[in-house]
């Protein structure tokens, strides 16, 4: 419980006033995460100046859990729990899964929280997101690199991998400025910045996954609706049989390649 005894109505109406629309909820929120009244007052200030409330408490909630997240890292979407049902759906049998471009390792450690025993890797290029990803997955038994997308893996997982996910950026650059701020002025531009038609990277991973996938073994990477049928046609020049999944719910799209 927090011990906090400024008013709540206080802290919605500075919310409500820098235009958030959920302000009574995040303000209990801010309340429950703030231990003292001047840290109240600090926490309101930031998310009230656009700072992502995610990054203001220190954490997200992520396929029932709470996965820690911290300034300048890419804040998981509600969006990629689809990828994760698909992945452990296809993956009850898994031995071995490989989280690419990984951010705070909100998909590798829901995976490995719902497949028990699941030898985890994880990897990413920015610093901040791999210092984060370490702090929720070495508690679930996972390792976790910083490199470029399979360069830091160990060589022995070559043709090991049963389930290789990937949530690697596909905004196209141009699009970045229509972002909306929270993403745009407070998440990296390295975890949103697809290239030119946003799928720069990734093609790169889906170019190399059959080099590491165990046979049988799958590949899915979310992507854009209206940038499918591009991603699908990547895996397949790679040789991997691929599909598309969707749910409109939570407007998601995730394709699936099976090696």
């Amino acid at each position: 419980m927090s011990s906090v005894s400024l008013p709540l109505s206080a802290i919605v109406s500075r919310l409500r006033a820098a235009g958030c629309v959920f302000a009574e909820e995040e303000a209990e929120l801010l309340v429950s995460a703030a231990r003292t009244p001047a840290e109240l007052d600090a926490m309101a200030d930031r998310r009230a100046a656009g700072l992502p409330l995610e990054h203001v408490v220190g954490w997200a909630e992520f396929c029932g859990l709470r996965v820690s997240v911290e300034a300048g890292v890419f804040v998981p979407r509600r969006r990629t729990e689809f990828l994760v049902r698909r992945a452990v759906d296809l993956g009850r049998a898994a031995s071995v899964a490989v989280d690419l471009c990984c951010g705070s390792g909100a998909v590798g450690t829901a995976l490995a929280t719902a497949l028990p025993g699941l030898e985890l890797h994880a990897v990413d290029i920015d610093p901040a997101a791999v210092r984060c990803a370490r702090r929720n997955i070495e508690p679930v038994g996972g390792t976790v690199y910083e490199g470029d997308l399979y360069t830091p893996l160990p060589a022995a997982l070559r043709g090991r991998i049963d389930i290789l996910v990937a949530n690697a950026p596909y905004v196209p650059t141009d699009e970045l400025g229509l972002l909306p701020a929270e993403a745009r002025d407070h998440e990296p531009r390295v975890a949103l910045d697809g290239g030119a038609d946003g799928l720069d990277v990734q093609r790169r991973v889906i170019a190399a996954a059959p080099q590491w996938l165990a046979p049988g073994g799958c590949l899915l990477v979310e992507t854009g609706e209206h940038q499918a049928a591009r991603t699908l046609e990547s895996f397949t020049r790679a040789g991997l049989k691929a599909s598309v999944a969707t749910s409109e719910e939570e407007y998601a799209t995730v394709v699936v390649g099976r090696r």
